[in-house]
């Protein structure tokens, strides 16, 4: 059920009991954590702090114009799906997660994600509004272009579906926390190389920038996501069992399909380094990472096609900027963001 905002009863030598229907006094003692990584990984998204306007779009503006018909479209498509996503997600954060997660710094994460997803939809217009010539058709293309309403549906239904149930429901909890690590890992990812691809062609790289910035952020929410699911694991291991995790493994399935459709849909087989085998090949890639990632079992067993992304995407250690030259250090804690 939703937490109470406070509760005078419960032990206050530690955060919670446990990180769903735990008894939280709803303190935030951050001295006192149940979940210390839930802490570090506050300290890394606060260090990972940024601002649209930060990024340089001159050129693209210019290389907008010269884009080839087939790269406008998927520029225009990919943008349109991404500001869906990040629009539901800004509020399914806070409205079908947050209420029923009974750890103070667990639910400072999930705040945190909430203020990113809306700090990337003002990326996507800053993008929208400095390079594209078609604002209002971009924008409206998530319920004009039929396969974008499919998919935007399909995920939308999902989560309305989960968070209904999931206030009263732990079963369904745990299909909501699935959901929301397919959509933060899965469903972004084609639209993400997609964008490098662009790059690694000399077009667009400072839109390709505030990709990179939005995909820095993903990957904590993807931790967070999945460190979520581990300890609902280890605190209630009645609820993984043979059903459940089969229904978990058809939720990873179902994304694998809608995002390799919708990739093979937004590049047509016209777009230089992303043909329908390498967007297949890369799509049950980042399926079998995100199971791994919550311990269960890999369901294709493919490599990474395309590894040129990791030189756009990768921000463990220290990396540079792939084209200015500036260093972005990523940092981390104690928490190992390679596994997601």
């Amino acid at each position: 059920m939703k937490k109470k905002l406070y509760n005078t009863e419960c032990d206050t030598t530690r955060s919670t009991t446990s990180i769903i229907n735990g008894c939280t006094a709803g303190i935030i003692n951050l001295n006192r954590c149940s979940y210390p990584w839930a802490y570090n990984l506050w300290e890394v998204m606060m260090a990972n702090t940024w601002f649209p306007t930060e990024v340089d779009l001159t050129e693209d503006a210019r290389d907008y114009k010269h884009l080839l018909p087939a790269e406008r479209r998927m520029y225009d498509k990919v943008l349109a799906q991404l500001i869906f996503m990040d629009s539901i997600q800004t509020n399914n954060t806070v409205d079908n997660v947050n209420p029923w997660i009974t750890a103070p710094e667990v639910n400072m994460c999930l705040v945190r994600q909430a203020f990113e997803e809306a700090l990337h939809s003002q990326s996507y217009a800053v993008m929208v509004d400095s390079i594209s010539i078609n604002t209002d058709e971009i924008y409206d293309m998530w319920k004009s272009d039929s396969e974008l309403l499919r998919k935007n549906s399909f995920i939308g239904d999902v989560y309305e579906k989960f968070g209904e149930k999931a206030q009263d429901d732990d079963e369904a909890k745990l299909y909501m926390l699935v959901a929301n690590q397919c959509l933060e890992g899965i469903y972004f990812y084609s639209g993400f190389s997609a964008m490098y691809a662009l790059a690694r062609s000399g077009k667009m790289l400072g839109s390709a920038q505030m990709i990179r910035f939005i995909q820095r952020d993903e990957v904590t929410h993807l931790a967070l996501y999945s460190n979520i699911i581990k300890e609902i694991k280890k605190e209630y291991p009645h609820l993984f069992n043979e059903r459940v995790v089969k229904n978990m493994r058809e939720m990873y399935r179902q994304a694998y399909e809608l995002e390799r459709n919708w990739g093979w849909y937004v590049t047509e087989d016209q777009i230089l380094g992303l043909n329908q085998q390498i967007i297949d090949q890369y799509v049950q890639y980042l399926t079998d990472k995100r199971l791994r990632a919550i311990g269960l079992e890999p369901m294709f067993g493919a490599d990474n096609p395309i590894k040129w992304v990791d030189s756009f995407s990768t921000f463990n250690d220290q990396k540079t900027n792939f084209f200015e030259g500036n260093v972005t250090n990523y940092s981390k804690g104690s928490i190992s963001f390679d596994d997601f």
